[in-house]
């Protein structure tokens, strides 16, 4: 019995997230997020859930050796290193969509309470005063939000706020007009949004380009009655800009749920009446750590079936129709056999698609089949996220080429390459339910059909008679089972015939050598397909 994937769970996450990693996962759990813990328990993960506050690092992605896979249960990526993780081969994946509707609603929950002094006022009457007038805040109505990133929480915020009858600003150099216009929303500059805005709002992730952007030049700009709300990542509003504008009556009112450095417990905002904190909570709420959870959970356990997870973050594709999916595998495939049977690899490879799959949008063929071609050759292993800069460092370009969308069967897959010696390899495979799924049509010139999973072997060798005798008593010999045997000829090989071996388990090396010995074959080579 073959024994379970490791997940991994650094922090807590809901019941049903566990249960939905499923049974045939082993969890393991690492509390509180515990570093020197954390770092113990890697080397035995093949996968680990973490949410904001442990950090995966290179130092813990370098620990993790059996890593495939780690997944970021919330929205942001600031405590993991994706890059390290890149290069590494393991895939990240979070829940980009998952805290939207939640990061929007305290979005507006700090703006009602930075309008309406509403934390001050409960403080204060808890501690037995009434002073109605000491409380005295300003109406949303008729009032101008500046949103600052209109994306999908931006958009949110702008859908709520216009029911409370706002004017709604926003600056995103990378939305279209049109789109801003349907949410009822102009898009400016962001020197005039500052200008004009009354309440204003972030909702931008944290990069190198949006650190401090709201910062001494921005809060120099915007008018004295202006309140801000930053609920998106700490830094992108500088926190000692902000505390000096608010001194000086530069800004009249923030309210603040994320911080430069967390967990944040003191901070000079803290010491102002017009400042609303929360300790992070875009996220927080049942329904928003659910959805991030299951997600996570679902992407993970595609990530260590193998499967290509849409999800990801650093994989280069975008969403992949369901019905290219399984082609995915089969080309996956297809790239381990043609480094097989090359038993090398070329300076460009092709990948040729025909047939109906063609209608489809086939470009992450070529990345399935450059992770098939290389997973044979770099040690440490090849995933859909490294297999890029693999093949960059190798010096192997690749090249997709559509053919006709209809060419009388669902469609044909072929990865094809010339090797230094100048020698042309190419593999040919198919899909078809009435013939168990993958099939192998073609290899080097020689039409065939085979099944393209468990153990396969193949050897080239002269046109003789009693060749299929000879392989036969080999292997027979050694106890290995032959499932099915094929003899294949070649227009382009006179006087050569390929012998296509499906067995029922892997033969040894020397096993093949002997028999290729036997029936003075030219190459020979073997294959074990998972599944």
């Amino acid at each position: 019995m073959m024994d379970r994937p490791v997940v991994l769970i650094a922090e807590e996450l809901s019941p049903a997230t566990v249960d939905a990693l499923g049974q045939d996962t082993e969890i393991r759990h690492c509390a509180d997020a515990d570093r020197a813990a954390l770092l113990a328990a890697l080397p035995d993960a093949d996968a680990v859930l973490v949410r904001s506050a442990t950090r995966m690092d290179a130092e813990a992605i370098a620990a993790g050796r059996r890593l495939k896979v780690i997944g970021r249960a919330g929205v942001g990526l600031d405590n993991v290193d994706v890059a390290a993780a890149s290069r590494a081969g393991v895939m990240v994946v979070n829940a980009p969509t998952s805290n939207i509707v939640s990061a929007a609603e305290l979005t507006v929950g700090l703006l009602l309470a930075v309008a309406r002094n509403i934390p001050q006022a409960d403080a204060s009457l808890k501690e037995g005063s009434w002073q109605r007038s000491r409380f005295t805040g300003v109406e949303l109505a008729d009032k101008t939000l500046g949103i600052v990133g209109l994306g999908r929480i931006g958009s949110l915020v702008a859908r709520r706020m216009e029911a409370f009858g706002m004017r709604l600003l926003a600056y995103d150099p990378y939305v279209q007009p049109e789109y801003a216009a349907r949410l009822g929303v102009r898009v400016v500059a962001l020197d005039e949004l500052l200008a004009t805005a009354d309440f204003l709002t972030v909702h931008l992730p944290k990069t190198p380009e949006t650190v401090g952007l709201i910062g001494f030049d921005a809060l120099h700009q915007v008018k004295p009655t202006v309140r801000i709300v930053n609920a998106a990542r700490g830094g992108i509003v500088d926190e000692a800009e902000l505390y000096a504008a608010l001194k000086d009556g530069r800004v009249a009112a923030a309210g603040v749920d994320v911080f430069a450095s967390e967990p944040c417990t003191d901070s000079p905002l803290f010491e102002l009446d017009n400042v609303v904190v929360t300790p992070h909570l875009g996220a927080g709420t049942a329904e928003a750590q659910e959805r991030a959870g299951m997600s996570v959970a679902q992407s993970v356990r595609k990530a260590l079936a193998g499967r290509f997870v849409p999800e990801a973050v650093n994989v280069r594709m975008g969403e992949v129709d369901i019905e290219l999916d399984p082609w995915l595998t089969l080309t996956e495939r297809i790239g381990r056999l043609f480094t097989a049977s090359a038993d090398g690899l070329p300076g460009r490879l092709q990948v040729r698609v025909d047939g109906e799959i063609g209608r489809l949008d086939t470009a992450p063929l070529e990345l399935a089949a450059l992770t098939g071609v290389l997973s044979g050759v770099v040690e440490g292993g090849v995933s859909y996220v490294n297999a890029p800069l693999v093949a960059q460092e190798r010096g192997l370009n690749t090249e997709l080429v559509a053919g006709p969308e209809s060419s009388g069967q669902p469609g044909l897959v072929s990865v094809c390459g010339a090797l230094p010696s100048g020698d042309e390899i190419s593999v040919t495979g198919t899909l078809t339910a009435l013939r168990s799924g993958e099939r192998l049509v073609e290899i080097c010139g020689f039409n065939v059909d085979l099944p393209l999973a468990g153990n396969t072997a193949f050897l080239r060798a002269p046109d003789t008679a009693g060749v299929i005798g000879a392989v036969s008593e080999v292997l027979g010999g050694a106890g290995v089972t032959i499932a099915s045997l094929q003899l294949a000829r070649a227009p382009r090989s006179p006087g050569e015939v390929l012998v296509a071996l499906s067995l029922s388990g892997p033969v040894a090396p020397e096993v093949l050598a002997d028999a290729a010995a036997r029936i003075e074959a030219t190459a020979h080579w073997s294959l074990e397909q998972p599944g």
